[in-house]
C-alpha cells in the first residue's frame, strides 16, 4: 500500500528556521528524509541549525539570510534555492514576532512593524514561492496561524497579534481558492502555547500556569513533536484534496 504520508527527498522552504516553531518544524521534515531550505535573519544560528540537522539526520540543507519584510531579500533567497535544489515542493511560513502590549499603550510604529512582519511577511513568501509552484503545477503552502486566528483571550494585550492571526487565516483561505486549480494546497495550523524563544518567558511560569488551566482542558502547553503530525500531513500527499483549512492544536483551548 502506497504510504501517502512519505515526503522524503521534497524540497521545504522554512521561514523563521532559526528558532522556534519553525526550527522544531524543520527537524520534523528532517527526521522524515527532506531537503531543506532554511530561511531566518540571524545567519549564525542558521550555520548552528544547518551543522545540526546535517549531524543528526544526514539531510540535505541550505540557508540563506531572509528578512520575510523585504520582497528584495525574499526573491533573492528563493532564488539560491532554485540554484540548489530546482524547484521548491514545500513552504511553511513560521517566521513572525511577539507583540503584548494594549491598544492604548502600544505606538502605531509597532502596530505597523507586527502588520508587516506577521502578515505582509506571509503574503510575501507565498507571492515569491506561489510562482515557482504555479510554473511546477504543484505545491504545499503551510502557514502558522494561532488558536489566536479565531479566538482571543480575556483581558489579554494581543490585539495585534490576534489580527494578523485571523487574517492568516482569511489569506490561507483565498490563495486556497485562488490556486486550487494549479496543483497547490494552502493550509494553515493553529497552534496553542508552545515553550520556544518568544513565549518562553511566559509560558513556564507560575503566573501562566493558571491561565492554560483555565483555558485549555488538557491543562497544559504543547510540547515538542506534538505538531509534527499535522505539518507532515498538510506537506504530504495525503492532504491532496484539503485546502484552505485551519487546524488548531491547542488541547481542546478552541472547545470551550
Amino acid at each position: 500500500m502506497k504510504n501517502y504520508f512519505d515526503i522524503k527527498d521534497k524540497v521545504a522552504v522554512i521561514t523563521g528556521a532559526s528558532s522556534g516553531l519553525g526550527w522544531q518544524i524543520a527537524q520534523a521534515y528532517a527526521s522524515q528524509g527532506v531537503k531543506l531550505a532554511l530561511f531566518a535573519r540571524r545567519e549564525e544560528r542558521l550555520q548552528e541549525n544547518k551543522a545540526e540537522i546535517e549531524k543528526e539526520f544526514g539531510t540535505e540543507v541550505m540557508y540563506a539570510v531572509c528578512d520575510v519584510g523585504d520582497y528584495d531579500s525574499i526573491t533573492a533567497a528563493v532564488a539560491k534555492v532554485m540554484d540548489a535544489y530546482g524547484r521548491i515542493d514545500i513552504l511553511v511560513n513560521a517566521a513572525g514576532m511577539g507583540n503584548n502590549k494594549m491598544v492604548v499603550d502600544q505606538s502605531n510604529e509597532e502596530w505597523a512593524r507586527h502588520i508587516h512582519i506577521d502578515l505582509t511577511g506571509v503574503y510575501y513568501m507565498c507571492k515569491a514561492v506561489g510562482e515557482i509552484m504555479i510554473e511546477q503545477e504543484y505545491g504545499k503552502i503551510i502557514n502558522i496561524g494561532s488558536i489566536h486566528s479565531t479566538v482571543c483571550m480575556n483581558g489579554s494585550p494581543i490585539s495585534a497579534y490576534a489580527t494578523t492571526k485571523g487574517a492568516v487565516e482569511m489569506m490561507t483561505k483565498a490563495l486556497a481558492c485562488e490556486w486550487a486549480k494549479k496543483g497547490i494546497t494552502v493550509n494553515a495550523i493553529g497552534p496553542a502555547y508552545f515553550p520556544s524563544e518568544m513565549t518562553g518567558e511566559f509560558v513556564e511560569t507560575d503566573v501562566f500556569t493558571p491561565v492554560v488551566q483555565a483555558y485549555c482542558p488538557m491543562g497544559r502547553v504543547g510540547r515538542d513533536g506534538e505538531l509534527d503530525g499535522a505539518i507532515i500531513y498538510f506537506a504530504s500527499d495525503a492532504s491532496s484534496y484539503t485546502t484552505g483549512q485551519l487546524l488548531t492544536i491547542d488541547g481542546g483551548w478552541t472547545t470551550i
